[in-house]
């Protein structure tokens, strides 16, 4: 009798975080569209004109402070070191879309641009924000993709610093373990001879889990953030490609390991 009622306080115990997560995506969700649809006309002014777009990353570092207050979010720096000179390449790991938001709010003070996947370009309204203000990468398009590292290098050269989630997406699962880095980002750094600022972002699949994961959970808290120190051009340049994503892989990497030691012991097994 004692087991079936620990069962059923287990059972109740999931149906409720699964409603509570559920109600939590859904209130992210209005006020995402709230603030999407607020700023909207705002963005659509700033893009009239080339010369003005360069304010839109003011509008975004707004929205991605609405998006913290409203929904009860704070940052923990555990590890926050000193960036460098403009412009540079931020790579970090992706569990959560709060990485993209909470980007703007960590890095307020120097205009970049996202490069993503070409995918977004399906969502109506986000397809304005992202299409003209950051880079689609097209990557089942070799011409389109060619194009896209082109553009980046464009940026880089009128002064826009990078921001590139180097696994290519949130991963399917087993978050968060990491998946290999794609070497486009380390690429461009070279190319560019651009410093790379490695990110660490711990726990943000826990506040806000991919919404297509249906049991996935959500809910407001402490975001831990690891602000790793960057490399500095010289040794971006000094050292092969493979060499570099292998590096800030395991910086990256690392807190993750610390966090949670069933990776340590999945990767012994």
């Amino acid at each position: 009798m004692i087991d079936f009622y620990v069962k059923l306080l287990h059972l109740t115990m999931r149906v409720l975080v699964f409603v509570g997560s559920f109600l939590w995506k859904v209130y992210i969700g209005i006020v995402f569209a709230i603030f999407a649809i607020l700023l909207y006309p705002f963005f659509l002014l700033l893009l009239w004109r080339k010369s003005w777009r360069k304010y839109s990353f003011k509008l975004f570092i707004f929205w991605s402070w609405m998006m913290r207050i409203f929904c009860l979010y704070h940052l923990r720096y555990v590890k926050k070191s000193e960036l460098p000179e403009p412009p540079y390449i931020i790579i970090a790991n992706h569990t959560s879309y709060l990485d993209i938001f909470f980007m703007y709010s960590i890095f307020p003070d120097h205009p970049f641009v996202f490069l993503g996947k070409s995918e977004i370009l399906s969502y109506p309204i986000i397809r304005t924000y992202f299409q003209d203000l950051n880079i689609p990468v097209f990557r089942n398009d070799k011409r389109k993709a060619a194009r896209s590292y082109i553009e980046a290098i464009k940026k880089v050269e009128q002064g826009y610093s990078l921001v590139i989630f180097p696994e290519g997406g949130i991963p399917d699962d087993d978050i968060p373990r990491m998946k290999r880095f794609k070497e486009g980002a380390f690429k461009l750094a070279k190319s560019s001879k651009i410093p790379l600022i490695p990110v660490t972002f711990s726990n943000n699949f826990k506040l806000f889990s991919d919404p297509t994961h249906h049991h996935g959970t959500a809910r407001p808290g402490i975001s831990r953030v690891y602000i790793h120190e960057f490399i500095p051009k010289e040794k971006v340049i000094e050292m092969e490609v493979s060499d570099l994503a292998n590096y800030c892989f395991r910086e990256i990497n690392q807190p993750l390991m610390d966090e949670y030691p069933r990776l340590k012991d999945e990767k012994a097994q």
